[in-house]
């Protein structure tokens, strides 16, 4: 029995409408067996895989417009992984990637509830190696700069799953962790700019950023 309650709704991106299942607010937790603990996640941030962030929907608009034919994409620090369900319909190769216990099996009902076939799934916790996550021709993200650390750890993540000619959209909401990003992947030999944004999603939750683009 669930002891955490979910919420469904629909995420319109490009009027096309996408019937999502999340948890019920960020509220909810429940850490069976301490599989979240286990990896370092707390009970603090627990829920903040489950819900549709704003830079979520930014970044889903923004790569559904791409052409991505040919092309093996991945999504780092995925959570409900409403990019990679949106770029799954249009038929894109396309990875999702995460490190919370939950985030697959999210990530399967949803593909299911929008008529899907299954979609690639790896864990993609960004300090250690996953062997099974092999190089892609773009990565791609949203709000994964929510720590300091992370500009370091994130950048370096992107570089081990880079192929040489590679692009990289990182939707970042102002977090403060930018500057330190950019001069990281700078260093690792990509050429950086942005574009900023400031959009209104179906909540009438504002979202202000930037959308950074690295390419190599």
């Amino acid at each position: 029995m669930l002891k955490y309650q979910v919420r469904h709704q629909i995420v319109s991106i490009n009027n096309v409408d996408y019937p999502i299942r999340t948890l019920q607010d960020r509220q909810q937790y429940h850490d069976q067996d301490a599989r979240a603990e286990t990896l370092g996640i707390s009970s603090a941030t627990w829920s903040l895989f489950g819900v549709v962030w704003p830079s979520a929907r930014v970044l889903a608009t923004h790569v559904s417009g791409i052409d991505l034919r040919g092309k093996r994409v991945l999504e780092i620090g995925c959570g409900i992984a409403l990019a990679s369900i949106v770029l799954h319909r249009q038929g894109v190769d396309i990875t999702a990637s995460d490190y919370h216990p939950l985030a697959c099996e999210f990530l399967e009902q949803n593909v299911l509830n929008n008529l899907l076939p299954p979609i690639k799934f790896q864990t993609g916790n960004w300090e250690t190696v996953n062997p099974l996550l092999n190089k892609f021709d773009l990565i791609i993200g949203s709000d994964v700069l929510y720590e300091p650390a992370h500009a370091a750890v994130v950048a370096d993540f992107i570089e081990r799953h880079s192929e040489p000619s590679i692009h990289v959209i990182i939707v970042d909401p102002n977090r403060g962790n930018r500057a330190r990003f950019a001069k990281t992947m700078v260093k690792l030999g990509f050429t950086y700019s942005f574009e900023k944004f400031n959009q209104t999603g179906n909540d009438e939750e504002t979202c202000k950023g930037r959308i950074l683009h690295f390419n190599r």
